[in-house]
């Protein structure tokens, strides 16, 4: 394959610059905060314009300490959503945003730009996963140190936005470049305006509440409400009381993600049986127990990018009236 970097030829579907985002949070679910952003400005080809990186008070609880290392502590004297607002949306403004799970990100941004009333100046978004899926890069799974050694990317702090974004930002240049180079149309989706956000932070003492040295222990939740709706259908909407389970490696923490789906009302399922609505794995083929049993049953599969995206607009349970 001719080397696009050298290539005088480029898309002129391709947009003219991107900004590569990371964001921490407390959490996953339509309550919780940013607590630190980070952007990579990046040009038509990829090339690095500069970067931005701000931590964020979130005013609760920061959620997974192990995993972004932002304690309260740290995180008090930083400065508000509101305070930084404007210096993101200068740094997204008329480019395409570029992040791993995208849906995650451009969800928790698009939320907290809800608060202060403002829009984001983004109209589209590209997922990474969604990228090397479309390259068919030979990756075990998804998660973004996996893309990081592919590249021969070295990660020096992972799960602090500056860095995951560098790491990207370096992935991203050359996904770029081997997309130009085969033709591949890029995965962009539209960035809606989010609104269903909430203020209210978990009731205390619920699992996803993430008091520190307490959340990993305390992994039993309550029942699941909701009768079991039956089987997923592809193509519609996720419907609480769906029986959910998941299989190997997922790029968001997985307690994080069962966490979001437990809020949303569906089922967590530990196995898969004939009763599971529908299986998330970011590798179908892996041949697990879960995936093989899920091939059995004929328990619909899809990957996790898909499933967040889902997660958006659930259905609310049917009625028993």
């Amino acid at each position: 394959m001719r080397d696009p970097a050298a290539a005088e030829e480029w898309p002129e579907a391709y947009p003219p610059g991107y900004a590569v985002v990371d964001v921490e949070t407390t959490g996953l679910a339509r309550s919780d905060r940013i607590v630190s952003a980070a952007v990579y400005r990046l040009d038509a080809r990829g090339n690095v314009e500069d970067h931005w990186y701000s931590p964020v008070n979130p005013q609760r609880d920061p959620g997974p300490v192990w995993i972004h290392g932002l304690t309260r502590e740290v995180l008090e004297g930083a400065p508000l959503f509101p305070e930084i607002a404007d210096a993101f949306a200068d740094r997204l403004d008329g480019r395409v945003l570029v992040a791993h799970n995208a849906v995650f990100d451009w969800s928790m941004i698009a939320r907290e730009y809800a608060r202060t009333d403002r829009a984001v100046p983004v109209r589209q978004r590209l997922c990474t996963i969604a990228l090397s899926k479309e390259l068919a890069l030979p990756l075990p799974n998804h998660r973004l140190e996996t893309l990081a050694a592919h590249y021969g990317v070295v990660q020096r702090q992972a799960h602090h936005a500056l860095d995951d974004a560098r790491v990207l930002a370096e992935t991203f240049r050359p996904s770029l470049h081997l997309a130009a180079g085969a033709g591949v149309r890029l995965p962009l989706l539209a960035c809606q305006p989010l609104t269903e956000w909430s203020d209210v932070p978990p009731a205390r003492g619920r699992p996803h509440s993430y008091r520190p040295g307490a959340w990993r222990q305390s992994r039993k939740r309550p029942p699941c409400p909701y009768p079991n709706p039956g089987r997923y259908e592809p193509g519609g909407r996720l419907v609480q009381g769906m029986r959910v389970a998941f299989s190997g490696d997922t790029s968001v923490d997985r307690e994080l993600l069962e966490d979001r789906a437990f809020d949303a009302g569906l089922h967590i399922a530990n196995s898969i049986s004939r009763l599971t609505s529908l299986l998330v794995t970011n590798d179908p083929g892996s041949g697990t127990t879960k995936t093989r049993k899920a091939d059995a049953f004929g328990t619909p599969v899809i990957d996790e990018a898909a499933f967040m995206q889902l997660l958006q607009d659930v259905a609310p349970a049917p009625s028993s009236e």
